[in-house]
């Protein structure tokens, strides 16, 4: 394992991240604070409790994955299409390092990246609402999970992307979407049964799921469900990558 160049990777990566503080994560902490204020506040106030805890913190787990999926999978993209763009990703193909060093760089980079936005999202919801973690290690172990299978996610976006409109497409029109209807602001169980089994196939429920579990000692899905969901997915990422750079799909063309 070549160490120097993961963390040369690494640290190029983090310091994109410190230049562009406003856009990196200024930005999410604000929306997310306004989720906070339209959803806590205003459906709130009708919506007093959702299986035994209040809407305002029950809402404060989906809002955290929301905005750590969609940051991870943008962060890992643009990392990689970058020098896809300006041509440097041939200087790293050249490099006597293996594919799995470079995704360690940068992936390991965008996933710190959603990691802290995701902890000082957390720490802003307790501005908002009343809120207690039952099982803070399960907490951390998850979002750290969560934050590495959509770094992962979105490194084979930013191979597979021609241009920057691309980088948007599956994460606007695929992730964001399937958070939503997901159970980020509503229990599965609210729903009538039909829709419940219909939403047993959006992959996103069993991370949610998972999540809110250790913020709440309840969910949805089983948790060693969510947590095989979780190491599924970043299996099938893993191994997309890989295929990607034995074949060059994208990256040598």
């Amino acid at each position: 394992m070549n160490n120097r160049a993961v963390l040369t990777i690494y640290k190029s990566e983090m310091h994109r991240f410190l230049r562009t503080l406003s856009q990196s994560l200024f930005s999410p902490v604000l929306s997310t604070s306004l989720y906070f204020v339209v959803f806590g506040a205003a459906i709130g106030s009708r919506i007093q409790e959702v299986e035994g805890v209040s809407y305002g913190a029950f809402i404060v787990p989906g809002l955290i994955m929301l905005s750590v999926m969609t940051q991870s999978i943008s962060n890992a993209s643009f990392g990689i299409y970058f020098p896809k763009f300006i041509g440097t990703v041939y200087e790293l193909l050249s490099a006597p390092i293996n594919f799995l060093e470079i995704v360690l760089g940068f992936v390991g980079a965008a996933a710190t990246k959603s990691f802290l936005i995701g902890l000082i999202i957390l720490m802003t919801s307790f501005f908002f609402v009343d809120l207690h973690i039952a099982h803070p290690l399960a907490m951390i172990a998850f979002l750290l999970l969560t934050c590495l299978s959509f770094s992962l996610l979105g490194f084979i976006i930013g191979i597979w992307a021609d241009n920057f409109e691309q980088l948007q497409l599956i994460p606007l029109l695929i992730i964001t979407p399937l958070v939503f209807l997901g159970g980020s602001f509503y229990s599965i169980t609210m729903l009538p049964p039909f829709w419940q089994s219909v939403s047993m196939f959006n992959p996103v429920v069993y991370l949610i799921s998972g999540f809110r579990w250790s913020f709440f000692g309840q969910a949805d899905v089983s948790i060693g469900v969510s947590l095989l969901a979780i190491a599924a997915f970043t299996a099938l990422c893993i191994g997309v990558i890989a295929w990607m750079f034995r074949t060059g799909y994208r990256i040598r063309q």
